[in-house]
């Protein structure tokens, strides 16, 4: 059992104590190969050829003078591209993207479409050969133009209970107020790169995604292979944040290997990962909430919009943060999409909840002034019992703890609310906070853990460590299910040979993982506690953890946090600083504080990145972007990034084997509202758009109604 005062975790065992990666000698190293590393003899390099306009129809591609360029082997297209099929619901229990049936027909549904495929000798020859090769169209108008007030957006997603009307009518505060968030991208520093080769009548795709299980699936279903017939490796990830699965350039390499008998790698480039990975939709968010002028809350609603492509519809889920943070008599929430001639939008990092929590907890704040309550007590007395919409109970719910031992971390009783008061020179000075929520679930995994003879032992599970440490959780996890020290197990990770397994996602991964690994360890050690020597090729126990995850009790579970931040705002130049970030957390047992750590910390620094940097242009009369690359695309640098503290409060969850919750999106969640509400208390003027730029602050100071 873990015993913990906050920002201490004490256990008996390796889960809960600080341990460097397992991996990490690798790493520092360079030994530690990626998807773009791994060296095959006759290896082939494919290049994507994406179209030059936003809408419209392939006429002609002249193919002939690029096939005699030297090296080039082949360009797929559609017209003799292998036909796959796409009809089928993938894992995630919806379609797969079109985007992932690559040529088979002519249309182009947006700018970045994929149109061919140039394989040739080496990357420079296909690349090369790829920039040479005309494509004639016939293109027709198209619409980028993303607008919340389109009537074309009708509701996808909606939860209602209450007479919403009726409620804000009888309240004596009401806040009624648009917020917007910007089109984000993930853009890990690992690009995204696949190999495929056909090996004994079977195809191996060497990839680097969150999960590998998945990808094979849907590899052997959109070539209608059978599922046996296709392995998927990806030992090391350099960052994913929700972009790696099933893509276009593993379908790409497949085609290729497939009509040339022969490896081939597809490796995308910066530029091409801004059409062709998936990025976060922007939002028009409108949120109304009125209250007593106490601040308790009667009525909330929360609206929001996101785009989605023509091909495929995605749904960002903002307003599900406000069904589980919030309670009122009346409490309306959707999701709302607009189609438009874009690529499709994904899943990144804290998917809804991190937009989602910017609407929700600015606008928490603007009540808060309007009651002249302190913006922690406001969130404190409305603090639910059960889940607002699902009324189910809370499996833990120490939100309050974590604005408590935030507050007086972050010296919050020495604040005076009073906004633009604090000066140092020309900066003024603000502190805000905010809170934050995401799901915490588990997805039924299997695993298999072997004890050698030597006395070591081996883990074997199809996990992806997209650098969150997962391996080394993994490790201590077994261990203590074990009962032996770290060093004496091994885990191997990253190949669906291994099995079904929850993707890297959701903050679900180590909590799936580690479920299934403990279960196996446990009753390996059992077994072995009956004596016997072990036989040369071991003993293995494989578990699954179906059944018991499916028998979980219905229960809101969530990993919960309180974001404090501090900024400086430069009044001549409209400069927006963040001097020091506080994120306390309630994410169940944290099963390695080191890594832990890095997790909630790097998605604050996300958070600061969203608040006053991330925003993708697109510019209307093309359809594509404005500065395509991370020269014209800002993200928060070293320069960028102050004194960030993160730390959490014990918090076990009672109905998992290991009291994991997950840690992987809490961080990023609530932070950018926090510095978004920290900018208010320093100037006086509420920003309702992100991110927060120089121009929009100056905009502000002379008198701009909303900045």
């Amino acid at each position: 059992m873990t015993t913990a005062t906050a920002g201490t975790t004490t256990a008996q065992g390796s889960v809960g104590t600080a341990h460097t990666r397992v991996e990490g000698r690798e790493k520092v190293t360079g030994t530690a190969r990626y998807a773009g590393d791994l060296p095959f003899a006759e290896l082939a390099y494919g290049w994507l050829v994406l179209s030059t306009v936003a809408r419209g129809r392939i006429r002609t591609m002249e193919t002939g003078p690029v096939l005699a360029m030297p090296g080039v082997l082949t360009v797929l297209h559609h017209q003799n591209a292998p036909r796959i099929d796409s009809d089928y619901i993938g894992r995630l229990g919806v379609p797969p993207d079109p985007s992932a049936a690559l040529f088979q027909h002519d249309r182009v549904p947006h700018l970045g479409w994929p149109v061919a495929l140039v394989v040739a000798e080496t990357s420079e020859q296909a690349r090369e050969a790829a920039e040479a090769l005309v494509v004639h169209y016939e293109e027709e108008p198209h619409d980028i133009a993303f607008d919340g007030e389109r009537p074309d957006a009708p509701p996808q997603d909606a939860e209602e209970k209450g007479d919403l009307e009726a409620e804000l009518a009888a309240s004596a505060v009401v806040v009624d107020a648009r917020y917007t968030t910007p089109e984000e991208h993930h853009h890990p520093m690992e690009p995204h790169a696949a190999t495929a080769r056909w090996e004994g009548g079977r195809l191996e795709i060497v990839d680097s995604n969150q999960g590998t299980p998945w990808v094979a699936e849907e590899l052997a279903r959109l070539f209608s292979l059978e599922p046996s017939a296709v392995r998927v490796r990806s030992e090391h990830v350099g960052g994913a944040f929700g972009s790696k699965g099933a893509r276009a350039h593993q379908v790409a390499a497949v085609m290729a290997a497939t009509a040339l008998q022969r490896p081939v790698r597809v490796v995308l480039t910066r530029r091409q990962m801004f059409s062709l990975t998936g990025y976060r939709s922007p939002t028009s968010q409108r949120i109304r909430l009125g209250a007593d002028a106490d601040g308790r809350l009667r009525a909330l609603e929360h609206r929001s919009v996101n785009l989605t492509s023509t091909v495929f519809e995605f749904v960002e889920p903002c307003a599900g943060v406000s069904r589980v943070m919030y309670d009122a008599a009346a409490h309306h929430t959707s999701n709302e999409v607009v189609r438009l001639d874009v690529p499709t939008p994904t899943w990144m990092r804290a998917p809804g909840e991190a937009p989602g929590s910017f609407a929700l907890e600015s606008a928490l704040d603007e009540l808060a002034e309007r009651c002249g309550v302190d913006p922690i007590e406001l969130r404190l007395r409305n603090e639910p019992e059960l889940g607002p919409v699902s009324g189910l109970p809370f499996s833990t719910r120490r939100l309050p703890d974590c604005f408590r031992e935030g507050a007086r971390r972050f010296g919050w009783a020495e604040r005076d609310p009073r906004p633009g008061l604090r000066r140092e020179g020309r900066w003024l000075l603000g502190t805000g906070t905010a809170a934050a929520s995401f799901p915490s679930g588990a997805a039924p995994s299997t695993a298999a853990v072997t004890a050698q003879p030597d006395g070591t032992f081996t883990v074997r599970i199809a996990a992806a460590d997209i650098g969150t440490g997962a391996r080394t959780a993994l490790t201590l996890v077994a261990a203590d299910a074990l009962e032996v020290a770290p060093d004496r197990v091994r885990v191997r990770i990253g190949d669906s040979d291994f099995g079904p397994a929850m993707i890297a996602g959701g903050s679900m991964g180590t909590r799936s993982w580690s479920w299934a690994v403990a279960v196996a360890a446990r009753e390996l050690r059992e077994r072995l506690a009956l004596g016997g020597a072990v036989p040369p090729e071991g003993v293995t126990v494989r578990s699954d953890t179906s059944d018991a995850v499916r028998a979980l009790a219905q229960k809101e579970r969530h990993s919960f946090g309180a974001q404090f931040a501090e900024v400086a705002v430069d009044v001549t130049t409209g400069e927006v600083r963040v001097r020091r970030m506080l994120g306390i957390f309630a994410a169940g047992r944290i099963v390695n504080p080191l890594t832990a750590r890095g997790q909630f910390v790097g998605g604050m620094i996300w958070g600061i990145s969203m608040a006053l940097h991330e925003e993708a242009v697109r510019d209307r009369a093309s359809g594509g972007h404005v500065g395509a690359d991370l020269a014209g695309y800002h993200v928060a640098t070293n320069a960028d990034v102050p004194l960030v503290e993160a730390d959490w409060v014990d918090d076990p969850d009672p109905d998992d084997p290991v009291g994991i919750k997950g840690v992987g999106e809490i961080g990023i969640v609530g932070a950018a509202a926090a510095i978004a509400n920290a900018v208010w208390h320093a100037t006086g003027v509420r920003h309702r758009s992100l991110p927060i730029r120089p121009d929009r602050v100056l905009a502000a100071a002379e008198g701009a109604p909303d900045a």
